[in-house]
């Protein structure tokens, strides 16, 4: 599935920013929730693209780590994003995911779009 993920509200951006998103490109299974087996077989298809303001486009992949999950752009962890609880939160036109960027700053986004890839 392809999934558009856009900046929620948060005390610096109060109505969001669209303009702070992801283009994510995951296996889902039907309750919306990433299929595992799936990103075992094919880990290579998915991936991220990180569009953010005033800084180049951001290509990674999607890592399963001993932690969770985190979208990766470079070898090694230090750029890595992490997806707090991945695993258990379907993903669905209007929900949230919570991610943490490197320095550890946790940011809420919204699911705006949940298309077949």
């Amino acid at each position: 599935m392809t999934i558009r993920l856009e900046l929620a509200r948060t005390p610096t951006f109060p109505n969001g920013s669209a303009a702070r998103s992801y283009v994510l490109r995951l296996p889902l299974g039907t309750e919306g929730l990433i299929d595992e087996r799936e990103y075992r077989v094919h880990p290579e298809l998915a991936t991220v693209r990180r569009f953010w303001p005033n800084e180049p486009d951001r290509h990674g992949t999607l890592l399963r780590t001993a932690d969770g999950w985190a979208l990766s752009y470079e070898p090694g962890e230090e750029d890595d994003e992490r997806i707090f609880r991945l695993e258990a939160h379907a993903i669905r036109p209007g929900g949230y995911l919570t991610l943490t960027e490197p320095d550890g700053a946790r940011l809420p986004f919204v699911v705006k779009a949940l298309a077949p890839a």
